[in-house]
């Protein structure tokens, strides 16, 4: 046996660490297995090679990077759990198991709720897109219906704003050579002056004598003239007013009332009563400013007996300006707004009007009409020629009345003429037929719980019928009653009117249109109050988008604005065709201005605001509203509204502040928005003019209040003006003798006693 010198050297075995210390190690989709541990190469100079490791997956080998303490170990494209072995040599090793999950793994659970909801999302698709179809239909079908309803109301629209402009273009002409002419009916200047003094009281007693029983009579007018004495002393009526308006009781009316009875008093003595308005004045210029308040209040409201006297002091010493040249203009305007507002159908109800310069006044609806021409027999000369009177088939009977009345007596003064109220309007027809016309009779119309008033067309008046004017019968329906109407034309009448129902249902109607038993029915003429909520469905399609018929303002508001130009041209301008500025209007702002320079004020807002709240604001805004004060007339509800947008657009002219204006501004604003800033700068050079003129001395001033006394020396009676003026010294008597005795330059005067005296000789037991 033969044996060689081979040299063996042992290496240590190969040794791996656990994948984890669970033993199982996670991992993602082809990441790499890392297998750790030692000896895995053995040394190099060993001259052996490589050791052969193989390592399994599960089942699948993988592709091995081999260094001394690392296999790396490429995992085959496998999931799941899989036991890692590795083989060396005859030795097998299990570092653990791998457990390889994917990013985002779908159960078979997820993947059967998804399928089912793509499923459910198809058919909602579907059942979307059949709704979606038949609704397309529907809507096709209202999209047409609606155009159709555009159509016809953008025809109406283009209807009304043709016949808008068609009027705009016509109107203005008409009017004017209509009022060419006319004669102005000026109140006289005792009814001008308590109109504005004394508003709403017709008979006061400073118009009579004083009404004392005889065994009085003597001592009371004893009084009275002490009394007199007393208000022509100026310590004493300065102090009477200071002391009346210190009192809690002393209402707003009370200032309102000493004011215009004090100026009634002084009426002969007008310079001692702008001395004594001067001094007040003063007075609540100083309270105002020591108060804190914004100068710009000053004059704003009639809170003082200053205030109110200021107002009187201008009625007495205007009326002159008044009468020739302000008061034409002024007339013309409210005659102009009358003619115009009339041209169209007018609610005898409501008061409201298809023209108007008021939004609250319009008829916001389509009102059919016809203008008809009716020939007029004068009332109290039937041989005189007939007079023809434009009126419309849509006025009630007492409409159609006035307008005859405004025909017949064109240039007579209102309180002159006859009242409708006492007269019944006849339509003679051929063959000596005579017929009344009412606004209710037997033929009025009733349905439901309306009854609407009778008006031309319902008595199917023809154009140049023939009317008279007769005077008033006794019974309540004699349409047809009345003797001169003969039976046969009482039956032709009959049948001209068509009712519904049957004959009887006249008869039973009747009863409810009585004025004892028509308590639940609700009178209508052209448009239904529908405050009581049952409007009918055929009322609402009827009418146009409301806002459709502002239009109608702006074609009233162009067809006036000659006349509203003329009226504050005239106002606002020192050259007035031929007569001068009135003496009181320089004299009372060079008073203002001298008291903004005695207070150092001297912002020119201040003072404008000042001079606008003086005369505009507390005279001029009230004759512009209350044209009746100024002249004999007789003002409509509609007329009213439409003066009253004139006066507050003379009002903003007046304002230095600027009026931001929006679509939500009010109508009123908004329809002279565009004439506003040319109206101020009017005021403005007014106000600039004034200034510039020469000063009017005192003693100019002076003889022309002596002249203005003089001419209205015995309008009022003095004696019942100061009974009238004591009543409040009864009131407060306590008070005002109080204050007397207070007061140093009273004192020396004994006023106090002296007003004693007076109230022994009013008291009853004197």
């Amino acid at each position: 046996m033969a044996l060689n010198n081979t040299n063996f050297i042992y290496y240590p075995n190969p040794e791996f660490e656990p994948l984890s210390a669970s033993g199982v190690l996670e991992l993602k989709p082809g990441s790499p297995i890392i297998l750790k541990g030692r000896n895995f190469l053995p040394p190099t100079n060993s001259g052996n090679g490589k050791l052969n490791y193989t390592v399994l997956i599960g089942e699948k080998t993988c592709k091995l990077t081999v260094s001394e303490t690392q296999l790396l170990c490429e995992s085959p494209n496998l999931t799941g759990r899989h036991k890692v072995l590795a083989r060396v040599g005859g030795i097998e090793f299990s570092p653990g198991v791998v457990h390889i999950t994917s990013d985002s793994p779908l159960s078979s659970t997820a993947i059967i709720g998804i399928t089912a909801a793509g499923v459910l999302l198809i058919f909602f698709i579907v059942v979307m897109l059949i709704a979606y179809k038949r609704k397309s239909r529907e809507s096709d079908l209202t999209l047409k219906r609606l155009q159709m309803q555009m159509d016809n109301l953008e025809s109406r629209v283009a209807l009304e704003c043709k016949e808008a402009f068609a009027e705009l273009q016509t109107d203005i002409h008409e009017l004017t050579s209509d009022l060419d002419g006319a004669g102005i009916p000026f109140l006289d200047y005792r009814t001008y002056t308590m109109r504005v003094l004394f508003p709403g009281i017709e008979e006061h007693p400073v118009l009579r004598d004083l009404e004392v029983p005889g065994y009085r009579q003597d001592q009371v007018e004893k009084g009275l003239k002490l009394f007199g004495q007393l208000i022509n002393n100026k310590i004493f009526l300065l102090c009477f007013i200071r002391t009346l308006e210190a009192q809690r009781g002393f209402s707003m009316r009370d200032r309102g009332n000493v004011a215009s009875l004090i100026m009634t008093v002084l009426q002969s003595k007008l310079e001692y009563a702008t001395d004594v308005l001067k001094h007040l004045l003063s007075d609540l210029i100083d309270r105002n400013l020591e108060s804190k308040n914004h100068p710009k209040l000053l004059l704003r409201r009639t809170e003082s007996v200053a205030e109110k006297m200021l107002t009187n002091w201008f009625t007495f010493l205007l009326y002159k300006f008044l009468k020739e040249c302000a008061g034409e203009p002024l007339f013309s305007l409210f005659c102009a707004i009358k003619q115009q507002m009339e041209k169209g159908p007018i609610d005898s109800i409501t008061g409201e009007a298809r023209y108007s310069l008021s939004e609250d006044k319009l008829i916001r609806q389509q009102i059919d009409y016809k203008t008809l021409v009716v020939n007029c027999i004068h009332p109290e000369n039937e041989k005189s020629p007939e007079i023809q009177v434009k009126v419309l088939n849509c006025d009630t009977i007492s409409q159609v009345k006035e307008k005859i009345l405004d025909a017949i007596y064109k240039n007579v003064p209102y309180s002159h003429r006859l009242k409708s109220s006492d007269m019944d309007l006849e339509w003679r027809q051929s063959r000596g037929q005579r017929m009344i016309l009412q606004d209710e009779d037997i033929t009025t119309k009733i349905e439901g719980d309306w009854k609407r008033l009778n008006i031309l067309c319902h008595y199917q008046v023809p154009d140049n019928a023939v009317m008279a004017l007769v005077p008033k019968q006794v019974t309540a329906y004699n349409s047809v009653n009345n003797s001169t109407v003969s039976r046969t034309s009482a039956s032709k009448y009959e049948n001209m009117i068509k009712y519904t129902g049957s004959p009887d249902s006249l008869r039973s109607r009747t009863p409810m249109i009585t004025p004892d038993l028509e308590s639940g029915v609700k009178v209508w003429h052209l448009v239904k109050n529908h405050e009581h909520g049952d409007q009918k469905e055929g009322d609402r399609g009827s009418k146009m988008v409301s806002e459709i018929y502002l239009t109608r303002l702006l074609a009233t508001k162009g067809t006036l604005q000659k006349f509203v130009d003329d009226l504050f041209e005239t106002i606002f301008s020192t050259a007035h065709r031929g007569s001068a500025l009135p003496l009181a209007i320089k004299y009372m702002f060079d008073f203002l201005d001298e008291q903004a320079d005695k207070h150092s004020i001297h912002d020119p807002h201040v003072r404008h605001t000042w001079k606008s709240n003086c005369l505009p604001l507390r005279f001029w805004v009230n004759v512009i509203k209350n044209p009746q004060f100024v002249f004999d007339i007789h003002k409509s509800s509609i007329t009213d509204a439409c003066l009253s947008v004139v006066a507050q657009t003379f009002m903003d002219s007046c304002s230095t502040s600027e009026h931001r204006l929006g679509k939500d501004s009010p109508s009123n604003k908004l329809l002279y928005a565009k004439d506003i800033p040319s109206y101020k700068s009017w005021v403005e050079r007014y106000y600039s003019d004034i200034n510039k003129m020469p000063a009017i001395s005192d003693q100019d001033m002076n003889a022309y209040l002596a002249e203005q006394s003089r001419m209205h020396m015995n309008e009022f009676n003095s004696m019942s003006s100061l009974s009238e003026i004591y009543s409040y010294v009864g009131k407060y008597t306590e008070e005002i003798v109080c204050a007397l005795e207070q007061d140093d330059a009273a004192r020396k005067q004994r006023l106090a006693f002296k007003l004693e005296q007076v109230v022994a000789f009013m008291s009853l037991e004197s």
